[in-house]
């Protein structure tokens, strides 16, 4: 596995996760991004230990788990995946703003409440490496949505998860400047 290590500023770097070395920090950024979660209202996403280690290992075997670090603290989690993503085959009330380009996928995006400006790291991050991202979040996110509309992606429907959960899908293409 290639190790990568990103410096996105000064002090912060963004670094494929590692485990067992960065179990305890990842779960800890999950314990508070669920707090956060639910003092937003938003109380039914990431229910019932979701997500766990197993999520974690199996993001890191697709080479897709991925920690944000300040002077070496990890501060944020999030997985970039390739396509396709199964949930993501059929949409519904609404259409991809491209259907037939590869793709990449984020998932599972969480930050300890102090650190700030996680979501843009993750999004210059995931934009130098790929012009064509999806994502979806839970109806009551709406600092996921928030973020998400205001990064210029553009909300495309409703997804399914394998639960049978729905999902606000966006998706956001860069065009190629020649």
């Amino acid at each position: 596995m290639l190790y990568l290590c990103i410096r996105m500023t000064e002090n912060r770097f963004i670094r494929r996760a590692v485990l067992p070395k960065d179990g305890e920090a990842i779960m800890t950024v999950f314990d508070a991004a669920r707090q956060i979660m639910v003092n937003s209202g938003n109380i039914h996403q990431w229910q019932n230990g979701y997500p766990t280690l197993d999520n974690v290992a199996l993001d890191i075997e697709k080479e897709g788990a991925f920690v944000v670090e300040d002077d070496g603290k990890v501060v944020g989690y999030f997985a970039f995946l390739p396509s396709p993503e199964p949930t993501y085959a059929r949409i519904y009330d609404g259409e991809w703003v491209d259907d037939g380009l590869p793709y990449h996928v984020i998932h599972r995006i969480a930050s300890l409440p102090d650190a700030h400006g996680i979501f843009d790291t993750i999004m210059d991050f995931s934009f130098s490496r790929e012009r064509n991202i999806r994502i979806d979040t839970h109806r009551d996110n709406h600092i996921m949505q928030h973020n998400i509309l205001k990064h210029g992606f553009t909300y495309c429907g409703i997804i399914l998860l394998l639960n049978g959960n729905e999902r606000l899908a966006y998706q956001r293409v860069v065009e190629c400047k020649v």
